[in-house]
């Protein structure tokens, strides 16, 4: 008898008396497949959860690494830290008190007398409170050419205390002289500590 018959004449009922070859075929197969369900089930999940795993050790490796670059260089930051400090305190200084901010505004107007300008409008606005200063505008409308407005801006500029001009807006002014005129209208904004009212 052929193997193939051994497998037609099986008793499903009875496999007890199944010949060997068969019963070990048939037990290859179950083993074969509990294997194959085992793997599907259990390995492929622990290889995601080992991927997962991976991943998560990577990018802890990479916040390590930050830190610990920044760890490296925290003298280096300490520092840099005490340099702003001492440079903001220097740009601190340079920002006029409530007593200096009248001689501040004389210094504005001779700067642009110096310069040759002639004015038509010099007004300081009011003062607008920052966060630990307070901005202080003045609208300044000046007759003159471009040099003399290239001086005036420059001089204002070189002042000991921190000066910015903003909104300039040159034109041309209908004059009968030989040289033309221009007019120039800007806002120049200084800056007081707010500390000092404290």
């Amino acid at each position: 008898m052929s193997f193939i018959d051994d497998i037609n004449n099986l008793d499903p009922n009875n496999p007890g008396v199944w010949p060997a070859p068969v019963k070990a075929v048939l037990f290859a197969v179950i083993f074969a497949a509990i294997l194959f369900a085992g793997w599907k089930f259990d390995i492929v999940k622990q290889r995601e959860e080992l991927t997962g795993l991976e991943q998560k050790e990577k990018e802890q490796i990479q916040v390590l690494d930050v830190k610990q670059k920044k760890a490296a260089n925290l003298e280096a930051l300490k520092v840099q830290m005490k340099e702003m400090e001492q440079s903001f305190g220097d740009m601190v200084k340079q920002l006029p008190n409530q007593t200096e901010v009248a001689g501040l505004l004389i210094d504005i107007s001779q700067t642009g007398l110096a310069s040759g300008l002639e004015f038509k409008l010099f007004q300081p606005k009011k003062e607008a409170p920052k966060e630990f200063y307070a901005e202080l505008p003045i609208s300044i409308s000046v007759v003159g050419n471009y040099h003399q407005f290239g001086e005036f801006v420059s001089g204002i500029a070189s002042l000991p205390r921190i000066v910015t001009t903003h909104d300039i807006n040159i034109t041309a002014i209908n004059n009968e002289g030989a040289s033309p005129k221009l007019q120039m209208n800007a806002v120049a904004k200084t800056y007081r500590a707010l500390e000092e009212e404290n």
